[in-house]
């Protein structure tokens, strides 16, 4: 039994090894992806036979701590066998990455805490069914005049409906839930038509404030970016793409726009870099690899204990 036991841990530490090389190849794979962020994997042992129980020493006390009676056996500490080791849990650094400059004006990262929110499903009044987070800035304006990142999904914050007017852009968003960025053309007058319909060039602000100049020479408010933050950004669920998903221990998406509350402003022309660090991975990667030789140096060993076992009955 206990060779078998010996056998049973080599195989649970094998297989956590291998969770761990998963997380670690994953780190590596991304590390010149955009807004990743890299992952841990934390190891815990397991389930424990216990030989012999604990024993208390053999004297009494009174309410006073005085012994009052001493049997003269001193107490005893369990003896336990565990079973190996499991990967217990597959931790997210969210901490943030440097500055990588693409000189794309339409590219923006976030310098702070934050994430843009995307819409997903079917909208009702240009606000998204449920939303997305992402780190990851890389937006532009499609055809249908909608502002959307680098999947081609619609960016979520406040739309301009008058020039020079942000109706509903709130420092906190309680009532209101961000809705499309979505640019309609206004109509011209007078002689002046086609440059009032025509931009030249978009930009956008530190505070997410996204203007637009016409061929005429004139300003245009277009909207304003929300940035979503959450208590625990750890508790987010990835779900690819450089894309989130809240959940119940994330807490609540709470939206501002950049720069105020607890969400840093943007800037343009630059995304986040990945947060992975190689040499760390590459060290990782060496002991992890040790680690599961090590184990199956166990399996090996407990292997021919039982072939010498079975071969003292010839």
């Amino acid at each position: 039994m206990a060779m078998m036991r010996a056998m049973s841990s080599g195989v649970a530490g094998l297989k956590a090894h291998q969770t761990g090389l998963d997380v670690i190849g994953n780190n590596i794979a991304n590390v010149n992806t955009y807004g990743f962020k890299a992952s841990r994997t934390l190891f815990s042992d397991v389930l424990y036979q216990t030989l012999t129980s604990a024993t208390a020493p053999g004297f009494t006390k009174d309410g006073d701590g005085k012994v009052t009676a001493d049997n003269g056996t001193g107490g005893i500490n369990p003896s336990q066998v565990g079973y190996g080791s499991t990967a217990s849990s597959v931790t997210v650094d969210t901490g943030r990455a440097g500055m990588a400059t693409t000189g794309f004006g339409g590219d923006c990262y976030i310098n702070g805490e934050g994430y843009f929110v995307v819409g997903t499903g079917k909208p009702t009044d240009d606000v998204p069914a449920s939303y997305q987070y992402t780190r990851v800035g890389a937006l532009s304006f499609d055809s249908a005049g909608y502002l959307v990142d680098g999947h081609g999904n619609r960016v979520c914050g406040v739309s301009n409906s008058a020039p020079a007017t942000l109706a509903g852009a709130l420092d906190t968003v309680t009532g209101n839930k961000p809705e499309y960025i979505h640019y309609t053309l206004p109509d011209g007058t007078g002689t002046d038509d086609a440059k009032n319909n025509v931009f030249d060039s978009v930009a956008i602000g530190e505070d997410g404030t996204i203007t637009a100049t016409n061929a005429a020479g004139k300003v245009v408010t277009i909207g304003q970016i929300y940035l979503a933050h959450f208590s625990n950004p750890g508790g987010l669920e990835q779900e690819g793409g450089n894309y989130y998903k809240d959940t119940g221990n994330s807490g609540d998406a709470l939206c501002a726009t950049p720069g105020s509350g607890s969400t840093g402003k943007l800037v343009t022309g630059a995304l986040e870099s990945s947060n992975v660090d190689l040499a760390n991975e590459f060290s990782n990667m060496i002991s992890t690899e040790r680690g599961y030789q090590a184990n199956s140096k166990i399996i090996t060993v407990s292997d021919t204990m039982l072939e010498t076992l079975v071969n003292m009955v010839r």
